[in-house]
């Protein structure tokens, strides 16, 4: 492919972003354009400085506006869960084998306050993408910072999806007593 100058690269990388319905890797979009994964990342930032809603998740960059995939304009939850590192993906599938998906992780951290981090995963195969992805990197899970207590909020289509992922987290010990 002919390089572009970078405001139509940029321009494409926004088409690209706005059209795909699933996130899209930064190595990937290096790829696509013939430039490096740091002029991607340079380029993200200028469509962000310029009002464009890019989100950079653990599954690659996702725009939030325009077309965007299906769960992102259904019914959120906010779930307190707490467990041992060794037991995220079991949590994370609970969740999205009711039909739900998980949009970002939230910590209470004592200096620095709330940490939120965007997880995405809406199936078992982003499940394993995302934990493989934390064990390439030797990355913690933000739920270490706090040890285990930790917020998500997730998403579905309907309430009866939310409740049903919400009581498969109860029935297994996830979910935060509530006093």
């Amino acid at each position: 492919m002919e390089k572009l100058k970078g405001d139509e690269r940029r321009e494409q990388i926004l088409r690209n972003l706005k059209e795909s319905g699933s996130p899209t890797k930064g190595a990937e979009l290096a790829k696509m354009f013939g430039v490096s994964r740091q002029v991607i990342v340079g380029d993200i930032n200028l469509l962000k400085a310029h009002g464009e809603s890019i989100m950079a998740t653990s599954s690659g960059y996702v725009h939030l506006g325009g077309e965007a995939p299906e769960r992102r304009d259904g019914l959120s939850r906010k779930i307190a869960c707490t467990h041992a590192p060794d037991r995220t993906e079991e949590e994370l599938n609970l969740i999205v084998d009711a039909g739900a998906s998980v949009r970002d992780v939230t910590v209470e951290h004592p200096v620095y306050g709330e940490l939120n981090a965007a997880i995405m995963v809406n199936n078992r195969h982003d499940v394993r993408e995302f934990l493989a992805r934390l064990n390439e990197t030797g990355s913690p899970l933000l739920l270490e910072l706090t040890g285990g207590p930790h917020l998500h909020t997730i998403t579905a289509d309907s309430e009866e999806i939310l409740n049903r992922a919400e009581e498969a987290l109860r029935e297994h010990g996830f979910l935060t007593d509530e006093a």
